[in-house]
């Protein structure tokens, strides 16, 4: 007894049907939809931005009380194993340290004990730093030339002192270092989660 087999047609696509596809695939945003990404957008940036902005003046802060520790670590160091005085300051044109602390900063033996570099008398550079960025402030104390360390590794001087850094138009954001009478030191940090660098002794970092 012979069985016949079922017949199973399959639907191909005409050539109609392919078309209307492609044409779907190929359909762009509606103007809403275009209004909406953009209205969204506009609302991720402008959130994200004063966030940026802030991020990177964090970064060149943190940067510059990195770059301070490491040249007063450099020139304690050296006032150590030299067994001579050490100076950190910024050089005017003749040799002598000045109230400029946001320009270049100088690290150099001073051999003759006369407090300004004299490069006639083959006194060592040790090591420099750039200045900062314009518009930012960076002072020493209350309008101190200087950082010398001894060959104890002690300051010169009779009290301590503190570099403070103050980045233009985010005054809160300011940070300092404050060096001991005993030649260490240490980076201020916001102890109470107040958004602002304070001191051991609780007092807040300004410039003015």
């Amino acid at each position: 007894m012979l069985q016949t087999q079922p017949h199973y047609h399959s639907k191909v696509p005409t050539r109609t049907s392919l078309t209307h596809l492609k044409i779907q695939s190929c359909r762009g945003m509606t103007l809403i939809e275009l209004m909406l990404s953009i209205g969204i957008t506009s609302i991720l940036t402008s959130i994200a931005l004063p966030n940026l902005d802030h991020f990177i003046v964090q970064l060149r802060v943190d940067n510059e009380i990195s770059r301070l520790s490491r040249l007063l670590l450099t020139a304690r160091n050296h006032a150590i194993s030299s067994d001579s005085n050490v100076i950190i300051c910024p050089i005017a044109s003749n040799g002598a340290c000045s109230t400029d602390w946001h320009e270049e900063l100088s690290v150099f033996i001073d051999y003759n004990g006369n407090q300004q570099f004299d490069s006639a008398n083959n006194e060592l550079l040790i090591a420099t730093k750039s200045p900062i960025k314009s518009g930012d402030i960076l002072i020493y104390a209350k309008n101190r030339t200087k950082i010398t360390y001894q060959a104890t590794g002690h300051l010169f001087g009779l009290s301590n002192g503190t570099l403070r850094y103050c980045p233009k138009d985010y005054q809160d954001m300011s940070r300092a270092i404050v060096v001991a009478r005993s030649g260490r030191f240490y980076a201020t940090t916001d102890s109470n989660s107040d958004g602002k660098d304070e001191t051991r002794s609780n007092q807040v970092i300004k410039c003015d």
